[in-house]
């Protein structure tokens, strides 16, 4: 379990016009932190903190030690809200953890061995990525910062699947215990000239045409 501490403080004028002054006079974000037994509480955290926070990936997949008005307490990241043009962030949702108590958190995937990969090295394919993270379930204790997918030898024509994961003790796939069907892909290695290839030199071909 990777921990990182953040500090906030409490806030008890909301809405939207209120939020807006946060960002726009204080270079504030506004957020919320709910769950657990407690009720849920109205934080504002420094704008360059958390975006400094945030470049590190692994802050979205973290058990965070949030220290709000001198009070510590464990959360997870569970929703940001970006400005669609700006580098600013305008809304931070955390949920309270509890160690006893599992969680679901949206976990990164690694890719590594690429340029080992037998598919591309041997077989002239070409990798495609199909996902970028996973959601798994697990105590706070067991929550990976990452899940590394060996891409070695991964031969041309095969689709990586999640149930081909190597989960950490723990730790399961919310989409593998939905059941049958929601073993969604997240890499593969594209034969060359397969489907894909034949149907874009159709297009060019035709549009020469």
């Amino acid at each position: 379990m990777s921990t990182t501490a953040l500090a906030a403080v409490s806030r008890t004028v909301t809405g939207k016009g209120s939020s807006r002054r946060l960002r726009r006079l204080e270079n504030l974000v506004p957020g919320i932190v709910y769950g657990g037994n407690a009720e849920p509480v109205q934080i504002s955290i420094a704008q360059n903190v958390l975006i400094k926070a945030l470049e590190d990936e692994a802050f979205y997949a973290s058990v965070i030690d949030l220290d709000i008005d001198g009070k510590k307490q464990q959360v997870i990241l569970k929703d940001l809200q970006r400005h669609p043009a700006k580098p600013i962030i305008l809304h931070a949702d955390f949920m309270r953890v509890d160690a006893k108590t599992e969680i679901v958190v949206n976990v990164p995937l690694h890719f590594v061995n690429e340029d080992k990969c037998v598919g591309v090295k041997m077989q002239s394919g070409k990798i495609m990525h199909e996902a970028s993270e996973v959601e798994v379930r697990c105590l706070p204790k067991d929550l990976p910062e990452f899940i590394e997918v060996d891409m070695t030898e991964v031969e041309a024509g095969t689709v990586l699947h999640i149930s081909d994961l190597t989960l950490p003790k723990g730790v399961t796939s919310t989409q593998l215990a939905l059941g049958e069907g929601h073993d969604l892909p997240i890499a593969g290695v594209k034969k060359p000239g397969g489907p894909q290839a034949a149907s874009e030199e159709g297009e060019e071909e035709g549009g020469e045409e």
